[in-house]
Order: structure tokens, then C-alpha cells, then sequence
């Protein structure tokens, strides 16, 4: 047997025990991040404000978990929030674990989907990090034992179709200033809850389009107005126009800024084409009383009116359907 000096010895155990340090797994079982249990219990939801993008929310948060450096008093980020109120906080270390148990109120800022408004579903998202430890110290699980939401609350001109809470990883293309990160690239870990309400939408749609119908059923009133007034005709039509117009800048008002068309668009555009054709339609009824085919006219105005109420109602029916669906 070959004797191996001592100082040989202790240089290839070092070796060894760096090799054994060194490898990947035992890289990742010291760089395994510590697990947040997290759950959710919504009091109410308020205040949705279609103009400004935002809605109210009080809510039960808890975490519980095992690093006690992730101080959730202080760290808690609402990333979406406009914002944030903690009414109540309670925290308890015992066991070598730390449970917080906090009431939020929370101002949250969201995008609406207004294409098919009123007939319209929202999806209400709520979200958390810790701005202090990112994915590589910290993930949230989530805990999904019990309801999320308090079925005894009402959400005026709102129906909760579901609730959803899962976990994910938000990345921000930054190393927030640090120059010890060799790319501007960090991950944090997030609980997310996506919350989609349907709204009850049949009271609010004939109270904002009732205006609208009217003006089109005056409008078409022409038909039936003995071809002698004729400036009867065209002052109930272009009375009509404008009333429409208005009531859609009245619609417009009450909701965000958007550069998709939407179903308001296009139940307003539909009644502004009609109320267009009822006009020139009467104009060409007025050429043919001028060269005394009067009954050619009553003919043409009763061929009109049976076309155009039934083109109105049928185009009208097919979006709304659609809308609602």
C-alpha cells in the first residue's frame, strides 16, 4: 500500500468536500426558497368606477411561514393598488412559524372590457408580493381551504360568476439599481386572485338607450305623415339625428376612453344610418309628389316603413344577442 502524505491528505479532502458543495444539487437545495401560505376571505366590493378604472375592495389577508425576515407588516406590495389601508393586523410567532392575519382596504386600479357594455363581464384582479425577498428566497402557495368571498354580499348591478386564486412569478425587466446583478432581469414570486362579475344589465341598458329608440320610432313616424307636410317630415327626422347624438355623448360620458368599437357604438351608428336613409327616403317621396305621382309616393313611403322597421329591429336584436351571450 501506497502512503500518502498528510499534507496530500488534507488538500484532496478540502477538494472533495468543495466538489460535493460545489454540484447542482447541492446548489439548489441551498438556494430553495421559503414557502408563504396565503389565503383570502373578500368582505365586499364597492365603488366601481367605470370613468376612472377603479374599484374598492376589503378583504381578510393571511400568511403564514417560517422566515420571520419577511416582515409582511412592512413589505406587503399591492402592485395594482391605488391605495392601501391595513385596518387590523395580528401576528403570531409561536411554534417556530409566523402566522399574520391583517384587514385591508384597498383602492385598486384595472382595465374595463367595455366592447359589450352594459351586457358586459368584468374580471376584478387582486395581487401580492414582498418587496424585500424575491423568487429565489420567497413563493407563495396558495391556501384554498373554504370559500374566498362572503356569499351573503351584494355587489349592486353585479352577479360574482367566479373566484380564482393561484400563484405565479412577475418579472421586471430591472435590476432596480443594483450593480451587483449582472442583468437587468428580477423575479418575484405573487398570490393572485381573479375575481369575474357579470352585470345585471337589462335595467341599466333600456335606462341609457330608451332616449335612443324614441328618436328612431319619431323618426320613422315620417312614413305616416301625409306627403303634403313634408316639412313636418324632415323637422321630426333631423330633430330625431340630434337627439340621438346626444344621447350617445350623455352614454359616452360614463365610460373610459376606448379605440375599440363597442356595442354603444354600434347600436348609436345603426339608429344615425336609419334615421340618414328615413331622410333621404323623404326627400325622394318629396320628388315624386313634385311630379304628381303622389300615389307612387304613399307606396314608396309604405314599402319604407316596413322594410327599415323590420331591418332596425332584427340588426338590433343580432348585437345585443351577440353582446349578451
Amino acid at each position: 500500500m501506497i502512503a500518502i502524505p498528510l499534507r496530500k491528505q488534507v488538500i484532496l479532502a478540502i477538494a472533495f468536500i468543495l466538489a460535493v458543495f460545489a454540484s447542482p444539487q447541492a446548489k439548489a437545495q441551498a438556494e430553495k426558497p421559503d414557502t408563504v401560505y396565503s389565503g383570502i376571505y373578500i368582505t365586499s366590493i364597492h365603488d366601481i368606477n367605470f370613468k376612472d378604472k377603479e374599484y374598492s375592495i376589503n378583504l381578510w389577508l393571511w400568511l403564514k411561514y417560517k422566515n420571520k425576515k419577511f416582515d409582511f407588516l412592512h413589505n406587503l406590495e399591492v402592485p395594482q393598488a391605488k391605495t392601501v389601508t391595513q385596518s387590523y393586523s395580528t401576528v403570531d410567532s409561536s411554534d417556530n412559524k409566523v402566522y399574520i392575519l391583517m384587514k385591508l382596504q384597498c383602492v385598486m386600479k384595472d382595465s374595463w372590457a367595455t366592447e359589450n357594455f352594459p351586457f358586459d363581464k368584468q374580471k376584478l384582479r387582486f395581487s401580492i408580493e414582498n418587496s424585500q425577498f424575491d423568487s429565489k428566497s420567497l413563493v407563495f402557495a396558495p391556501d384554498t381551504l373554504g370559500k374566498h368571498f362572503d356569499p351573503r354580499f351584494t355587489l349592486r348591478g353585479w352577479q360574482i360568476d367566479s373566484l380564482n386564486v393561484s400563484t405565479g412569478i412577475k418579472v421586471y425587466e430591472t435590476a432596480f439599481g443594483d450593480e451587483s446583478v449582472p442583468k437587468p432581469h428580477t423575479e418575484y414570486s405573487n398570490f393572485k386572485v381573479k375575481l369575474q362579475i357579470d352585470r345585471a344589465a337589462m335595467g341599466l341598458f333600456w335606462k341609457m338607450f330608451l332616449g335612443m329608440y324614441v328618436a328612431f320610432l319619431i323618426a320613422y313616424m315620417c312614413f305616416y305623415i301625409h306627403t303634403d307636410s313634408i316639412d313636418s317630415r324632415f323637422g321630426l327626422s333631423v330633430g330625431a339625428l340630434f337627439a340621438v347624438i346626444g344621447n350617445k355623448y350623455i352614454v359616452d360620458s360614463s365610460l373610459p376612453e376606448s379605440t375599440t368599437f363597442t356595442l354603444v357604438d354600434t347600436l348609436h351608428g345603426i339608429t344615425l344610418l336609419f334615421i340618414l336613409t328615413i331622410i333621404i327616403s323623404t326627400a325622394y317621396s318629396l320628388r315624386l309628389v313634385k311630379r304628381d305621382k303622389v300615389e307612387e309616393a304613399k307606396k314608396f313611403d309604405f314599402l319604407c316603413a316596413q322594410v327599415m322597421l323590420a331591418g332596425y329591429v332584427l340588426l338590433n336584436a343580432w348585437f345585443i344577442y351577440a353582446a349578451s351571450r
